[in-house]
């Protein structure tokens, strides 16, 4: 576990275009590690938003903290998994759960996206329906431009729809096909699928397919892929090419092994960087 130093902040500003919010508090910083400097990738993906009751970004404030080193203060806020297009008030939203910490909150519109991006310190890309989120992001050319830049260094934070376009493809989500994208692929960050907001139930006189039914309909057709079923409550982070699991309870690794579905169970703390092995050959 790190120690973390206390660092007194007089005031947190957060901007979203016209909206200001000034909040007092007192953070935790972590001290800053040169080595991780120079690491490829900088990723933070929870499940969702909330844990069980728990306030919108609650349980994710203290990971974000512990996330982030002390310089990084701008964010660009990417809203575009929203169906209703209030993006302002989506980031309203997100900047009130984030407003114990030190950050800008910076909303990325269609008009002024691109430069929101590159002028960040951090990305930020919340949950709603996936492919509205990837629809988006090929119209508006900023697949590329997001690649590029968490490439480089550029921390990532994620949940839901957020976090499943770190996969190759937006394939394993759960979300309603409400618009036709230019294209299923996605980031291509994780080398496996993730399936957010995993839950797994059978339930008496339903004949519909489960959950891990569904996951092994994407198995059938993909038998070398590999997907991380995260239940609410708990995330992925890649540092240094270190990949964690952490959260509340347990995940499951679920894949194709000589025909047969094998589903691995995955618990808080689990290193499970062997599943980045296929990005680095």
């Amino acid at each position: 576990m790190v120690l973390l130093k206390r660092k007194q902040i007089r005031s947190n500003l957060f901007c979203i275009n016209n909206f200001t919010f000034v909040h007092r508090c007192y953070i935790q910083i972590p001290p800053a590690n040169k080595s991780d400097l120079n690491s490829s990738h900088h990723i933070l993906a929870f499940s969702s938003s909330r844990s069980g009751n728990s306030g919108y970004l609650e349980t994710a404030v203290p990971v974000i903290k512990r996330f982030l080193d002390s310089k990084t203060t701008n964010i660009a806020f990417i809203p575009f998994a929203s169906t209703d297009r209030n993006y302002k008030e989506y980031a309203i939203r997100v900047a009130e759960g984030l407003k114990d910490l030190s950050l800008y909150v910076n909303c990325a519109l269609p008009e002024n996206a691109k430069s929101i991006i590159e002028e960040s310190h951090a990305i930020m890309i919340g949950g709603g329906n996936t492919f509205k989120l990837i629809h988006d992001l090929y119209e508006l050319d900023l697949l590329d431009l997001i690649h590029k830049k968490v490439g480089n260094g550029t921390p990532y934070i994620s949940w839901s729809a957020g976090s499943n376009i770190l996969s190759p493809t937006i394939a394993t989500t759960n979300d309603m096909p409400v618009i036709e994208p230019k294209s299923f692929k996605a980031l291509n960050i994780f080398s496996f699928q993730t399936n957010p907001h995993y839950f797994n139930q059978k339930t008496e006189g339903f004949n519909g397919e489960t959950r891990n039914q569904r996951l092994e309909e994407y198995l059938e057709i993909n038998p070398a892929g590999k997907i991380i079923g995260l239940p609410e409550g708990t995330g992925l982070q890649l540092e240094n090419q270190l990949l964690i699991f952490f959260g509340e309870g347990s995940g499951v690794l679920f894949e194709r092994k000589e025909g047969n579905f094998i589903k691995t169970q995955i618990k808080p703390g689990d290193n499970l960087s062997f599943l980045l092995q296929s990005q680095n050959k």
